[in-house]
């Protein structure tokens, strides 16, 4: 065989694992930045194969990058030792600098970045079609990478570290979409990322205290328990009997006049409210905002009684206080304007003590912390470790407050301002 001929079959040898290592370098990207949800997707609802394929490489990442590694380096090192050798005998011992020279330009170049670049602007169907290939490889190697894989267990003796928590990666993905979006893209990223919230919040933190509970005494005259119910904006009331804390059912405002109008006499005096209402549902104040949610599912309840640790009144939750933390309030034709948030004409803001700290982050796009303390009220105590007097004055997390009014040891009003104004969200001006 001639030198002319030898020294060509050799040069396709080198372009052959180049274009190997090539397909390697291409593999890695695409498999490893292919859009996990797309390729779910098309496994499930289209029942592709490739698509399971990726999914089953996707599952063992660290089975997948070792064989990549493993077979890159193989042709890597196989092409620029066979380089050398023909450089070598075709200059003498200069084609040593040469050969490394050329090969490193050509491996970086037509192997690497341009192999990477291809993959990752086309990693979803790239991946698609290589899946098949590439399972056979893993197969394949499975002894060298099972082998290298016990040594480098054995050598670091340990596991690796665990990535990224699914939810976390989910908030950070919520976060990019919802960055550079309109108005209605950020909505929908602040109510998913609500969602999430759902199983970090508990019962206590959204709700509605005792104190403003709106409950039925069941030894009251029946006419003057319609005249209540009617009056009042709530379809459900808490049923007492002695004492307010001492909750005994929940009267619906449809089993009542179901009740009045099966009488045909339309007496009242008869009724029984302990017979009308239904038994009350108790839910513990630490319950997760999730679990509480998929209780009520389960349950087909929208209400419940929540109690603390000694069985003690603390409180309703409803499922609609559930919805409303992850779309926002829910006004409907039976609500009344509470008007809790103010804003003043001098760019200050009065509100109600009892307005909770994520309505009014939510409201005027503040982050007051509401790990200790629920209400804005309650922050006021927290921070200043006392019931504080009308007139006092408190600078908490860049924010200022005034006491305006309290009854008793509760803070009903408070008057507060930022250094900077923000433009409010629905607050009702009170100019």
């Amino acid at each position: 065989m001639s030198i002319a001929l030898s020294t060509a079959i050799l040069v396709l040898i080198i372009l052959l694992l180049i274009m190997i290592s090539a397909f390697f370098s291409s593999a890695e990207t695409a498999l490893t930045a292919a859009s996990e949800a797309r390729i779910r997707q098309l496994a499930k609802t289209k029942a592709n194969r490739q698509a399971m394929r990726v999914e089953k490489l996707r599952k063992n990442k660290e089975e997948l990058i070792s064989t990549i590694l493993v077979g890159n380096n193989l042709v890597n090192i196989l092409a620029s030792a066979l380089a050398t050798s023909a450089a070598i005998s075709l200059t003498g011992d200069g084609g040593v600098a040469l050969a490394t020279l050329v090969m490193t330009v050509i491996i970086v170049l037509f192997a690497e970045v341009l192999p990477k670049s291809y993959a990752f602007n086309n990693a979803d169907r790239f991946s698609l079609k290589i899946a098949l290939i590439v399972q056979i490889i893993v197969w394949a190697l499975k002894p060298v990478t099972w082998s290298l894989r016990v040594i480098v267990i054995r050598l670091l003796r340990n596991k690796s570290e665990e990535g990224t928590s699914r939810e976390d990666e989910l908030r950070g993905l919520i976060d990019l979409h919802s960055e550079d979006t309109d108005e209605d893209g950020r909505e929908t990223g602040a109510m998913l990322s609500s969602v999430l919230d759902l199983g970090e919040l508990t019962v206590e933190e959204i709700m509605t205290h005792r104190a403003s509970v709106s409950s039925v005494n069941a030894h009251d005259d029946p006419e003057e328990i319609l005249r209540f119910v009617l009056r009042s904006p709530h379809t459900r009331h808490p049923v007492y009997s002695g004492k307010p804390e001492n909750i005994t059912g929940v009267l619906h405002v449809k089993a009542l006049l179901r009740a009045i109008e099966e009488n045909a006499d339309r007496d009242l005096s008869g009724l029984n409210i302990k017979d009308i209402a239904t038994e009350p549902f108790f839910v513990p104040e630490t319950t997760p905002l999730f679990a509480q949610l998929q209780a009520f599912r389960a349950r087909r309840e929208h209400f419940a009684v929540v109690i603390d640790e000694y069985g003690d009144l603390r409180g309703i939750v409803t499922l609609e206080d559930i919805l409303e933390e992850i779309v926002g309030d829910i006004d409907d034709e039976t609500d009344i304007d509470l008007s809790d948030v103010k804003q003043q004409p001098d760019g200050s803001y009065i509100a109600e003590g009892t307005v909770t700290l994520r309505d009014l982050n939510r409201l005027l796009a503040l982050e007051l912390p509401d790990d200790e303390a629920s209400t804005l009220a309650g922050l006021i105590i927290y921070e200043s470790q006392h019931i504080p007097s009308v007139g006092q004055e408190f600078k908490f997390h860049d924010i200022r407050f005034k006491i305006i009014a309290r009854q008793n040891n509760q803070i009903t009003s408070i008057r507060f301002w930022m250094p900077t104004k923000q433009t409010p969200m629905n607050v009702k001006d009170n100019i």
